[in-house]
């Protein structure tokens, strides 16, 4: 279990910057982040990355606005099922066995957007489908 109380980032000379993110230790991008060509565009559902948001191991290597420290959940025991939008009608990608862990990367409208595992497929569960911190 990850200790809560310790800081998240580590800003030791600006020389080291990692995150924990429940599973394993992410080393970040240090100094100033710019683009130098073209971004590279992911294939949908294959990378935690969209248009506005980002999980923080591609902090530099695809440009958003945003990036974000994934924040691991327990799938309920029922299972739920991954879907490409957050909308109950919305294609199903797969199923997600009940106890298996899903890093959510963002909440919104009783939706959450993030991975399954570390580098499992990525989609929107119901909030409701998913049990506090992994």
């Amino acid at each position: 279990m990850t200790d809560i109380s310790a800081p998240i980032f580590d800003f030791p000379g600006s020389q080291h910057l990692s995150a924990l993110d429940g599973h394993t230790r992410i080393d970040l991008p240090t100094g100033m982040l710019s683009l130098s060509g073209p971004s590279v565009t992911a294939e949908a559902g294959h990378l935690p990355v969209r248009g506005d948001l980002a999980h923080i191991k591609l902090a530099g290597r695809y440009f958003v606005p945003h990036y974000a420290v994934p924040m691991p959940h327990t799938v309920a025991a029922a299972g739920t099922a991954l879907r490409a939008a957050g909308k109950p009608e919305a294609e199903v990608i797969c199923a997600l066995p009940g106890g298996s862990v899903f890093d959510v990367l963002d909440i919104a409208g009783g939706w959450a957007w993030g991975q399954h595992g570390e580098d499992g497929p990525v989609g929107y569960v119901p909030l409701a489908d998913l049990e506090g911190a992994a």
